[in-house]
């Protein structure tokens, strides 16, 4: 039986929490010098503290002593997200280079792999369920170091990572309620909270900035959650299911990568072509882009639930849809066919010719 009453108290202690502590977070970030200044590829035009992901740490950590959860790899689990929020503060304190970034996130995996919380299996359409053996603990560094990135890379624009990460969970949440898979449904709650309350500080113009420390431990904790619950997920089509609900970082990292080895640049150098910033080129506004990018992050959240018990039919519809979704980003970013939108072009003449029908 699950008690909501104790959620609701976690998740109003992880917001108050998060949203409290941001202030003096704030604070402490000026004193140590812990800020972002203004250059050609940002669009702020103030230094802006940054440390925010200590408060989101912090309040995830108040409503989990509220919960108390017991679960065989909670200790490992919080021993790599430490080492991950030391990681991420240094670098929002002295930019450290990025090869120490991911020796940081490679500690932190081994947390994990150390303690059997591994990728194991994947279930397959014909093929049923797949052991990946030996290539179990690669898949599992792999997908803890690759979503982890995913998310700082989308820290781009005010309240966006935020954003984006909590529609995420809520979707994994709604799974984990589904599947009585507890342990997945403390960790989401309690980030959601803490996230929310950050969001009041983040959202446009943003007082404070996550940083580093705040994009890689919600991306930690994010590839986390889906290996204790979506890749244990026994549906058609399981492995894709986690892909569904992380496809806007998913996406953008991989367009990100392919950009960068295409132009023959450093894949680990940052730059101002991301989708936000295409967006923001193609002339939507810094509000609108990231409402527009949290909107398609609730479609493919919605989406990643429909598809997690649905039959090889509607699977194949959800499919479908996803890659049209996925067009269609890409056409509003200018990222396809040289920058041009037919699929848009054709909407936006379809609801005019309705407007005038009218």
């Amino acid at each position: 039986m699950i008690n909501y009453v104790d959620f609701m108290i976690a998740f109003v202690i992880a917001a108050a929490t998060s949203f409290l502590l941001t202030y003096p977070v704030k604070k402490f970030a000026v004193f140590v010098g812990a800020v972002d200044f203004p250059n050609y590829r940002k669009i702020h035009t103030k230094v802006t503290p940054r440390l925010g992901g200590l408060a989101i740490f912090l309040g995830m950590g108040a409503g989990l002593l509220y919960l108390q959860p017991s679960h065989p790899h909670l200790a490992e689990i919080a021993a790599g997200a430490v080492v991950i929020i030391v990681t991420g503060a240094l670098d929002d304190r002295f930019g450290i280079q990025p090869v120490v970034k991911l020796t940081g996130q490679l500690i932190a995996a081994s947390f994990l792999v150390s303690s059997g919380l591994i990728i194991e299996k994947l279930t397959l359409p014909l093929f049923g369920t797949v052991e990946l053996g030996f290539a179990s603990v690669l898949i599992t560094v792999l997908w803890v170091v690759g979503i982890t990135n995913a998310i700082n890379l989308i820290d781009g624009l005010d309240g966006l990572a935020t954003g984006v990460t909590t529609i995420a969970l809520i979707s994994i949440s709604v799974m984990a309620f589904i599947d009585m898979q507890m342990m997945v449904a403390y960790l989401c709650v309690t980030l959601i909270g803490s996230n929310l309350g950050f969001l009041y500080h983040n959202f446009y113009p943003a007082k404070i900035y996550m940083g580093d420390t705040g994009s890689n431990f919600l991306g930690y904790m994010i590839a986390v959650v889906s290996m204790l619950g979506l890749f244990k997920n026994v549906a058609l089509f399981s492995f894709v299911i986690p892909i569904i609900v992380l496809a806007v970082p998913i996406f953008d990292t991989l367009f990100a990568i392919a950009r960068r080895a295409y132009n023959k640049e450093n894949i680990m150098m940052p730059d101002n072509k991301h989708i936000h910033y295409q967006l923001l080129q193609a002339g939507y506004s810094h509000r609108k882009t990231v409402l527009i990018i949290y909107g398609f992050s609730a479609l493919f959240g919605t989406l990643a639930v429909l598809f997690s018990n649905a039959s090889i039919t509607v699977s194949f519809i959800i499919t479908v849809i996803v890659l049209i979704l996925l067009h269609l980003f890409a056409e509003m970013a200018g990222i396809v066919m040289g920058g041009k939108r037919p699929v848009l072009r054709m909407l936006r003449l379809l609801v005019t010719r309705k407007k005038k029908n009218r």
